[in-house]
């Protein structure tokens, strides 16, 4: 069995990585720190590979555990480092490698606006407009109802909108 789970985390690894990357480094706006939590996020599943029962997929389950060891990262930080960073976006000077700089996931203002947003818009744009998940799948990745996932869904759009307007970005098909 711990063979054909290696292997098993391996092959999600090379199917998953760059996209639970991504989500993360949307998240976090720290490329270093999103890749030491990639791994810690299949480290996890590693960990835990036998309570995933195939209620959801394997790509479901992982943004699952990368969102729950996000939100464990952005708590556990010094409180002031973290709402510094949620009322005021820090731009990372530090170059993306250039998967990254592709945000429909490629857009420098989309991501600049998602950062301005609180942070369970973003979450649910993230993953439902950007990484391009199913109500039902955003629902199991952020433990929410489909209603909230809906309903925060509905709000945040006319924000994020209301955001790339303010920037002077709205119309550049930025969304």
């Amino acid at each position: 069995m711990s063979e054909y789970k290696k292997e098993e985390i391996a092959k999600w690894y090379d199917e998953h990585s760059k996209s639970i990357l991504s989500f993360i480094l949307l998240m976090v706006n720290d490329y270093q720190q999103a890749e030491d939590l990639t791994h810690d996020t299949f480290v996890k599943a590693y960990l835990y590979y036998d309570s995933f029962k195939n209620h959801s997929s394997e790509k479901t389950w992982l943004f699952s555990i990368a969102h729950n060891v996000t939100v464990d990262f952005l708590r556990k930080r010094k409180p002031s480092l973290f709402f510094k960073e949620i009322f005021q976006f820090q731009k990372d000077n530090h170059p993306l490698p250039e998967e990254f700089i592709q945000i429909k996931e490629e857009s420098y203002e989309l991501y600049k606006a998602l950062g301005e947003l609180k942070d369970t818009y973003r979450k649910v744009i993230i993953l439902r407009k950007i990484k391009g998940f199913s109500i039902e799948d955003t629902a199991k990745i952020l433990s929410w109802s489909e209603s909230k996932v809906k309903s925060m869904l509905f709000r945040a759009i006319p924000v994020l909108k209301k955001q790339l307007i303010k920037e002077g970005y709205w119309g550049e098909k930025t969304v």
